[in-house]
């Protein structure tokens, strides 16, 4: 349901690509873009902390929850006027007087947020993703409507804001709907500080992640300006779309957390998902490589072909993003929410420094940087995280290797034969650039599939990925009253509808 949700947001966001494009300039992606990668940091607060917490922790009770959420809503609070109160501060930073009146905008995203982030982890803690997929697939489709309709009637980059805004606030809405708790007022409780501290942790670890990924707008945006910084938003945001492995995690922390870390079990379902995710990631981003520019030509229209260059260098990283993302589900589901903060560090620094040194390069190299960190931090990341648990490299390396290898074989076969297309494929036009993604690609999956089929000596990897599809179709109902909220003492009942 996850998954499916996700295919459906991104069906919606290539609407509002494809549309929004159109209407508006990239110098209004890109004054709007320098203030969300602030406020993106500060909304993250407690979706990304608290909602791991409720998940992980084996029992939790009405009273712990309505402490929690007073304590997220209080610094929702103070993180709000903190962005609206810096934005004479960003102005001056990016030498954009616009920049100021955004951020008092886009603050209040902020707070909103803060007020459903127990309500969505209480409603994840009882495996009830069908009720969160269909409120994401609203709020994103209000929120895209919203920016369209008043990009359409003249309102510029104000368009983006509102649109920004709407997002959380229908989300709220929904997950009040859904989740029927009342938090109560909070009051002294054992467990309390450990669950914030384990917050913290995760948050933490997520702050130094988002610098890491949020670091080369503010570099691009301050060396180039709005216009360059909108040509790369563009094609980041493409890129970032790889990041639907991260929509994952809470299904992922969900399931593994109810298994024993030291069990055989639990390292052959880490190996697994390991496995599926090196099949889908690896073949998908050598295809994006292959037609990459293409694609951006085909939805974002014409003037935006510095876009599809830079994407080009995005794409080699695309699909490994997916076996990248799996360490951090370790991380969270043995309750090592500090060694994953320890290794964001790692991360942080070493990307950064990729970025300073690609930066003469512009904006194409700032996406260089991108796609070389992530192939040389992959393998350690997955190793250090495996450590608590003995889950050593060369397991890793085993259960990925040969797809590695299929998509260099499939993708540089691929390319030689490009140059060889019928001459109306070679054409310029949204219609031909249609028909050099369908054909690359056909001919690309048929050489990716043949190559792991000889890799693998058979077709064991695809009646894995087969069974794991069938496996994980929704049958029968797909919500039901569940509890929401249990524990020990005052144990509260919440019905998901």
């Amino acid at each position: 349901m996850t998954l499916l949700s996700q295919g459906w947001g991104l069906a919606v966001q290539m609407i509002a690509t494809v549309v929004l494009a159109r209407l508006l300039t990239p110098a209004d992606f890109g004054v709007v873009a320098m203030v969300t990668t602030f406020s993106l940091l500060l909304v993250n607060f407690g979706l990304n902390g608290f909602t791991e917490a409720v998940l992980q922790r084996e029992e939790i009770n009405d009273a712990m929850a309505s402490n929690l959420f007073w304590i997220n809503l209080g610094a929702g609070i103070l993180l709000t006027f903190g962005l609206a109160a810096a934005g004479s501060l960003l102005a001056r930073f990016y030498g954009d007087p616009r920049v100021a009146h955004v951020a008092v905008g886009v603050s209040a995203t902020i707070f909103i947020t803060s007020t459903s982030v127990l309500h969505l982890a209480l409603i994840k803690r009882a495996m009830c993703f069908s009720a969160v997929s269909v409120n994401d697939i609203l709020a994103g489709a209000v929120s895209v409507a919203v920016s369209i309709l008043l990009a359409w009637a003249g309102w510029g980059y104000w368009a983006l804001v509102a649109g920004v805004v709407v997002r959380p606030l229908s989300t709220s809405v929904g997950a009040w709907t859904l989740c029927r708790w009342i938090p109560r007022f909070p009051r002294r409780l054992v467990g309390t500080t450990s669950m914030v501290r384990f917050a913290l942790h995760v948050y933490a670890r997520f702050a130094v992640n988002y610098f890491a990924r949020n670091v080369d707008n503010l570099l691009v945006g301050w060396r180039f300006g709005a216009i360059s910084l909108g040509f790369y938003k563009k094609a980041y945001d493409l890129f970032a779309l790889s990041a639907v492995v991260q929509s994952l995690t809470n299904v992922a922390v969900s399931a593994l957390s109810r298994l024993n870390r030291d069990s055989p079990e639990y390292r052959r379902s880490i190996l697994s998902i390991m496995s599926v995710a090196a099949f889908w990631g690896l073949g998908v981003g050598a295809n994006l490589t292959l037609v990459g520019k293409d694609v951006v030509r085909l939805l974002l229209g014409p003037g935006w072909e510095p876009a599809g260059r830079i994407f080009s260098f995005f794409g080699p990283g695309f699909g490994v993003v997916f076996l990248y993302g799996t360490h951090g589900w370790i991380h969270l589901s043995i309750g090592r929410a500090d060694r994953w903060f320890r290794w964001g560090l790692v991360e942080f620094g070493f990307t950064f420094l990729l970025f300073l040194l690609a930066l003469h390069w512009g904006p194409a190299g700032i996406a260089a940087s991108w796609t070389l960190s992530l192939w040389i931090l992959t393998i350690p990341a997955l190793w250090y995280a495996g450590r608590p648990i003995h889950l050593g490299a060369a397991p890793v390396i085993g259960a990925v290797w040969k797809y590695f290898l299929a998509s260099m074989l499939a993708g540089g076969v691929s390319a030689l034969f490009i140059p060889e297309l019928p001459s109306f494929v070679q054409a310029s036009g949204s219609a031909n650039a249609a028909c050099r993604i369908v054909t690359i690609s056909l001919l690309f999956g048929i050489l990716y599939l043949g190559a792991v089929i000889l890799l693998h000596q058979g077709c064991a990897p695809l009646y894995q990925v087969g069974r794991l599809l069938r496996e994980t179709l929704p049958r029968g109902r797909y919500s039901q009253p569940s509890p929401v909220v249990a524990g020990t003492g005052s144990a509260v009942k919440s019905t998901v509808l």
